[in-house]
């Protein structure tokens, strides 16, 4: 076990290197200058030259990724053009939104996804069965601009249960410490801005994990049928063990390979797939802070933003690898 973690890490290093590598080309290559925001459009060429000198965009390629790679070892990310703040600042007071979101609706999808796919998979062929199955496409299919719009009408709109955007009420007495709202409420014993934060992350996480809970469901579905064709399911049963005990203790746990593979890598799309949900609910998130860099030409903040995500994205794959070993110790004999 020690030795594959050890293996693992060591890919994990080498994959964090590329993924460096690769992005700060990505980002060379986007049209625009950035100097040129800085200064507008009646810059001198004089301004831009020195603008270039400080930045250190007037040296070649390699030596700006060698001084990028020395500021990004020291855990500096670089200042932004926009802002004129230091990069690493500005993911902390936006990443916790981000991270909160993806975590909620990640939640719903695995819980409700598993417990459809589980019961589509004991239930074949019924009611509940097809029901489920094209629920579970829809919601793949279903562009989540226009289900977010959607649900914003009905609930907010039309019958006003729910808010529309933002993370709490303005009008909640509230001390932010973590930027995890729900972790600083509990901590302060906040009950009451506990409620507004959670009513607030109804709408974006629920709309955030329709694509991720249509996937988790058909996969479960899929992988346990699988798994109740096997020979020692059918051995369960002749032993007159219970339903639910065969279905979850026998059958649930050999069926969670693939399982945990969607989770893992639909934790890594739902940050990196944020950017929408986080717009239209104006959740101040590092989805909707990247998209406004992008929009701007910010390559500092565009470059460390996609870091950031692509890190936490590589990460989460090491965990699952780790996860399978310890769910199927028969991969620690291979």
């Amino acid at each position: 076990m020690l030795r594959f973690i050890l293996r693992r890490s060591i890919s994990l290093f080498f994959t964090m290197i590329g993924v460096t590598i690769f992005i700060f080309m990505l980002i060379n290559f986007i049209p625009g200058d950035p100097c040129m925001l800085m200064y507008g459009e009646r810059a001198t060429e004089s301004a831009l030259k020195d603008c270039k000198a400080t930045l250190g965009l007037d040296k070649p390629l390699y030596i700006q990724y060698g001084h990028f790679m020395n500021r990004l070892l020291h855990g500096d990310l670089g200042k932004s053009f926009r802002s004129d703040m230091y990069i690493i600042d500005e993911i902390k007071d936006f990443f916790p939104a981000t991270i909160e979101l993806s975590v909620m609706a990640l939640l719903i999808a695995a819980v409700f996804g598993m417990i459809a796919g589980v019961i589509s998979a004991t239930k074949q062929y019924s009611i509940f069965d097809y029901t489920s199955m094209v629920m579970a496409i829809t919601g793949i299919s279903m562009p989540i601009f226009w289900l977010g719009l959607i649900l914003i009408i009905i609930f907010s709109v039309q019958l006003g249960i729910l808010p529309i955007s933002g993370r709490i009420s303005p009008i909640i007495d509230f001390q932010v410490n973590t930027g995890f709202y729900i972790l600083d409420c509990i901590m302060a014993q906040n009950w009451v801005a506990l409620r507004d934060v959670l009513w607030h992350l109804i709408l974006p996480s629920v709309t955030l994990s329709t694509i991720p809970m249509g996937l988790i469901a058909r996969i479960t579905r899929s992988s346990m049928l699988e798994v109740l064709r096997q020979d020692y399911i059918r051995t369960a049963k002749a032993k007159g063990l219970s339903e639910t005990k065969v279905y979850y203790k026998h059958a649930l746990r050999n069926a969670l390979i693939p399982i945990v593979t969607v989770i893992g890598i639909s934790f890594g799309t739902l940050m990196g797939g944020a950017v929408l949900t986080e717009t239209i609910f104006a959740w101040p998130g590092i989805g909707h802070w990247v998209l406004t860099a992008v929009y701007t030409r910010d390559y500092n903040a565009v470059q460390g933003g996609v870091l950031m995500v692509a890190f936490i994205f590589i990460i989460i794959n090491t965990i699952v690898d780790i996860l399978y070993v310890w769910i199927n110790p028969r991969i620690r004999v291979s």
